[in-house]
């Protein structure tokens, strides 16, 4: 039997504790040129998705969550259900796409059918058309999402910017190391002691971070971007060079994921004041999903991810600073072991009964949250342009869902020369979704174009600038 996992159950009870909620994400592919004939679209995108398993497959559940859910075959199955056509409205620009993916994603997926959509658009300007995968997230991460929906492409899936997954990066576990074989009694000695102390460490460094993300969601926050949501949804977009990225990345000695994350930090403080808010060090407390998916696990499609709950620095007005802050922070989060306590709370959740997982899962869920703001998701797409039916694909677009009283989420794409965010909002709460894209862009920009100002290291390790007297 295939069975969900906990982490797959709990996007199912996250999305039925609220009405309002749809806990499926998107990618928004855009492709230059005519819409080809529509039959060859649809042949083409058929025999791919229908290729992969849990696209022909519904979750059956088990009576009195006795076990765990399993995806079985789903005897009705018809593509037909599952891939639409739709046109946007004139003049078919950005805008209106994106008002007609709010239409799409904000809809739940049919529970008795497989849990995605195809929605092929017709009708934007410039001579382009677009291709809105959807999927539940109990299905798969995003980076197992991307690269799925990469293989739909004409290339496959190709090279990715995934090579550079800290995860990846890890060599893989396979559990207490094995003692080597040798007649020495003192070597015997010497290997149960180190590997009693690894032990001892990984479970106290699990345990440090297991604190830090319960402080977290226990602390107060007040914003007017926490709160409940209402059915429909509003999106927006922001893209920027990765070449304007990696200059920075160089000049700073920082990463893509800090540059993206001071990016939005400084969107959301802007978003701040303009609700007349005064951000503070702890007013964007962010959950920062974090993959544990390692190379030999690339092509599995299921969810793999931990988190971290960092506070990005709001309240830090300059832009090198903010980045600088953000570095910091998340240097500090990854090393505090919260990523290895949201792993192993996972897998301890696994080995319990499934009833008693279930109840303990919608107790949590259902508990009010008032800690975390917004959740910025950094996923790794291709290298390289795509081609669909021999089209170029100019633009992909993340498109994340949104719950648990988080009225916004971004999900941060790197595809080809650029990085693109692709935002999700509340409709009634954040009206200034498309300010929040363009000062995204704004963020980036401002920080690329400090690269070639001079600076300064002073004695306290920030940089300062350096005036034309003494340059």
């Amino acid at each position: 039997m295939d069975r969900l996992t906990a982490l797959d159950v709990a996007f199912l009870e996250a999305e039925d504790a609220d009405s309002n909620v749809s806990l499926a994400m998107g990618a928004l592919s855009i492709v230059e040129g005519s819409l080809p004939d529509y039959r060859a679209v649809l042949d083409s995108v058929s025999d791919r998705l229908t290729s992969v398993p849990r696209f022909t497959q519904v979750i059956r559940r088990q009576p009195f969550d006795l076990s765990a859910p399993e995806w079985v075959d789903d005897t009705n199955f018809s593509v037909m259900r599952h891939v639409r056509r739709t046109a946007v409205p004139a003049p078919g620009d950005d805008d209106a796409l994106f008002g007609v993916v709010a239409d799409v994603m904000e809809r739940r997926l049919d529970r008795d059918r497989p849990l995605w959509e195809c929605w092929i658009i017709d009708g934007l300007d410039d001579d382009r058309w677009a291709i809105l995968m959807k999927i539940h997230h109990c299905i798969a991460d995003g980076i197992a999402a991307a690269h799925l929906l990469a293989c739909l492409s004409d290339e496959g899936a190709g090279d990715s910017f995934v090579s550079e997954l800290r995860a990846i990066k890890e060599q893989p576990h396979h559990g207490i190391r094995m003692m080597d074989l040798t007649l020495n009694p003192a070597r015997w000695v010497h290997q149960l002691w180190d590997t009693a102390t690894a032990l001892t460490s990984a479970v106290a460094h699990a345990a440090d971070g297991a604190a830090q993300i319960t402080a977290g969601l226990l602390s107060a926050n007040s914003s007017s971007l926490t709160g409940p949501v209402t059915g429909l949804r509003r999106h927006a977009s922001a893209q920027v060079s990765l070449k304007d990225v990696g200059r920075i990345c160089h000049a700073f000695d920082v990463t893509i994921n800090d540059v993206a994350l001071a990016a939005v930090t400084d969107s959301y403080r802007a978003a701040m004041i303009r609700r007349g808010e005064h951000p503070s060090a702890t007013s964007l407390r962010t959950l920062v999903p974090v993959s544990m998916r390692r190379s030999d696990a690339l092509d599995r499609t299921d969810n793999r991810v931990s988190m971290m709950l960092p506070c990005l620095p709001v309240d830090e007005y300059d832009p090198v600073q903010q980045l600088r802050a953000v570095h910091r922070r998340l240097e500090r989060a990854k090393s505090s072991g919260q990523r290895q306590a949201g792993s192993l709370f996972v897998s301890a959740a696994n080995l319990i009964p499934f009833g008693v997982t279930a109840l303990v899962m919608r107790a949590l869920i259902r508990l009010p949250q008032q800690s975390v703001v917004t959740v910025a998701t950094n996923v790794p797409g291709p290298r390289q342009h795509l081609r669909l039916l021999g089209q170029r694909v100019v633009r992909v677009v993340p498109i994340p869902p949104i719950a648990l009283g988080l009225r916004t989420g971004i999900a941060i794409l790197s595809y080809a020369d650029d990085l693109v965010f692709g935002i999700t909002a509340d409709y009634d709460a954040v009206p200034d979704v498309n300010a929040l894209a363009a000062d995204i862009q704004r963020a980036v920009a401002r920080l690329a174009a400090l690269v070639d100002v001079p600076y300064r290291r002073t004695s306290n390790g920030t940089l300062t600038l350096v005036s034309p007297a003494n340059r």
